[in-house]
């Protein structure tokens, strides 16, 4: 009897380790948070100073008629000396009348706007920019290069921003902040900002503190030419997450990469459940992909990079595993339901008061990062966790109302009734997550969208990139195709 309950209590520990990790990447973001404020003493902006390189732009472009005049105007329009920044057009053997426009704009804009045409395209965005590292590096001239995607606008005091930090030779490379511009805003475009809010003036400020940046945005880096020689002279090809892939290898040889997060960038974003799927599945297999490319570095410190650190290492894994950790945590309070229900509603509430405390400090103190995307972007704000997620953190704080308002409603609670809703509850995290697919598959059929988009705001956005990630392991399981799909793009940003 003592063996059969040192057992029994074992196999409860083992449970209750099991839900603890499965809520790590809550843990992680407010520790993201938390840290937040060491960015104010730990930053780079005391090395940074006025200074003005050379700057080649570097724009790939497939088929961009429709983005690629407004976003090279605006680059000619930035608080930067003229004499000292070229824009360069590849073109990807577009067969819109993207060759036409820029074409026009060289015209107008003689040395300043040069037309660098591919007759055979298709290969991918990195090939492309590789095609323009090609020339842009074999002339003297270009001392920096900056790779942008066709459909961002820059802020006009972007650039010089992001070039102060190129005053120290110790830092190779740095990547602005891309907000979300579009002008005729809808419930996604909306989460999308918050998400890059918390993804990135949060997230990458943290990262910043840390000494290593995990990715930098493929819309708008800015290299040194010394980086780019240093590995290499080209992007690296072969996956799908090639701005990741870039910012690792010039971390490895020892150069240290900036977030500025007052450098801002309009972008054009999804407005879609289907076309975001598209377009973060890209990324999420990259990520699968480079996670194994590199797998002898995770939680090996160097002191030539930051890469191999322990709180970087489990920032990447909270983010890669997250469909994992929630799938974890919801079978470990299943167990401990059946097996010990009292033990079970103590852990269960334990848990979603902490989600709560943390989803509302690190909301309020997101929002406030960018003011503008929290006036227009409140309500998302608000159910970024998902309807059933704020229902959940409810009751775990007020356990009397939900029992109330079920007996107000005629529902006694019968022990049978207390075990089916428990399930409801604890398996919240994958239930969620199949709504999520449900709401792709809706999406598609007459009045579709507005379903679609009822089911984001009930199982959250969270549940959205989980659903996503674990299409990833789909894909990268099945070795299903790994072609590079553009996102298509119209011109909404709001320049």
């Amino acid at each position: 009897m003592t063996d059969l309950n040192w057992l029994e209590t074992a196999f409860v520990v083992f449970l209750l380790i099991c839900v603890l990790v499965g809520t790590l990447p809550v843990i992680n973001t407010g520790l993201q948070f938390l840290s937040l404020p060491l960015h104010a003493f730990r930053n780079h902006y005391a090395k940074a100073a006025p200074y003005h390189p050379r700057v080649a732009v570097l724009i790939p472009a497939w088929n961009e008629g429709l983005v690629i005049g407004p976003a090279i105007e605006r680059l000619l329009q930035l608080e930067y000396p003229a004499d000292r920044l070229r824009v360069f057009v590849v073109d990807d053997a577009s067969t819109d009348d993207t060759p036409d426009i820029v074409n026009a704009k060289a015209a107008a804009y003689p040395g300043r706007v040069v037309h660098l045409r591919r007759e055979v395209g298709g290969e991918g965005k990195a090939h492309t920019l590789n095609h323009g590292l090609d020339i842009v590096l074999a002339d003297e001239w270009t001392e920096a290069v900056l790779i942008m995607d066709a459909d961002v606008i820059f802020a006009r005091d972007s650039l010089r921003k992001l070039t102060r930090h190129l005053a120290d030779e110790k830092v190779g490379a740095v990547t602005a902040y891309i907000a979300e511009g579009s002008r005729d805003r809808n419930y996604l475009t909306r989460f999308i900002a918050i998400e890059y809010v918390i993804g990135q003036l949060s997230a990458r400020r943290t990262q910043n503190v840390g000494g290593a940046i995990a990715c930098l945005a493929g819309g708008a880096q800015l290299h040194s030419r010394a980086n780019l020689e240093a590995i290499g002279g080209r992007i690296p090809t072969g996956t799908l997450a090639e701005d990741t892939m870039t910012t690792f290898e010039s971390q490895l040889k020892g150069r240290r990469m900036v977030f500025e997060p007052h450098a801002v960038v309009y972008a054009e974003e999804p407005r879609t459940v289907d076309s975001l799927w598209k377009q973060r599945l890209r990324w999420a297999r990259g990520n699968v992909q480079l996670t194994s490319i590199y797998r002898k570095l995770w939680f090996r410190p160097s002191r030539v990079h930051n890469l191999g650190s322990i709180p970087f290492g489990l920032a990447w894994f909270t983010i890669l595993l997250l469909p994992a950790f929630m799938i974890l945590a919801a079978a470990g309070m299943l167990t401990l339901l059946i097996l010990h229900s009292e033990i079970a509603d103590f852990v269960f509430r334990f848990m979603w008061i902490s989600a709560a405390c943390i989803y509302l400090f690190s909301m309020l103190y997101a929002v406030q990062l960018d003011p503008r995307i929290g006036r227009q972007s409140w309500r998302e704000a608000l159910m970024f966790p998902g309807l059933g997620a704020l229902i959940l953190m409810a009751i775990a704080l007020f356990p009397w109302l939900f029992e109330r308002g079920l007996a107000e409603l005629g529902f006694a609670l019968t022990d049978r009734t207390r075990f089916i809703w428990a399930v409801i509850f604890y398996l919240w995290g994958p239930i969620s997550m199949l709504g999520i697919w449900l709401a792709r598959a809706v999406e598609r059929l007459p009045g579709g969208r507005f379903f679609a988009g009822l089911l984001l705001y009930v199982c959250g956005y969270g549940s959205l990139l989980c659903a996503i990630t674990v299409d990833s392991y789909i894909k990268e399981w099945r070795r299903a195709d790994a072609s590079w799909i553009k996102t298509e793009k119209i011109g909404r940003v709001d320049s």
